[in-house]
């Protein structure tokens, strides 16, 4: 049984950071693909940021030059650096996982990000 646990969110003024974390409870190496989620009141959940598990990484134009996703295989670990942070990405970010292609299966709990202006 997968479990992906988020951690790392907050209350931040705007033009901050905060880091996100989702510690995996077995290898990240089968997954085909990590990602981070967010999803604000009265709006559908969207992609912020995917990484594969060859490296490669795509974002939403939404935070292209402020956010950075990574991730340690030693650690099991998958995180968000997101700089500059601005009110509009205040929502409840989760942390998301897949082994095959296709949509994402393996879902966290959720961690809240709460920017203010």
């Amino acid at each position: 049984q997968v479990q992906l646990v988020e951690s790392g969110g907050g209350l931040v003024q705007a033009g901050g950071s905060l880091r996100l974390s989702c510690a995996a409870s077995g290898s990240i190496f089968s997954f085909n693909a990590m990602g981070w989620y967010r999803q604000a009141p009265g709006n559908e959940r969207e992609l912020v940021a995917q990484i594969y598990s060859g490296g490669s990484t795509n974002y939403a134009d939404s935070v292209k030059g402020r956010f950075t996703i990574s991730r340690d295989n030693a650690k099991n670990t998958l995180y968000l650096q997101m700089n500059s942070l601005k009110p509009e990405d205040t929502a409840e970010y989760y942390c998301a996982a897949k082994k095959l292609l296709g949509v994402f299966v393996y879902w966290g709990q959720g961690t809240q990000v709460t920017v203010s202006s």
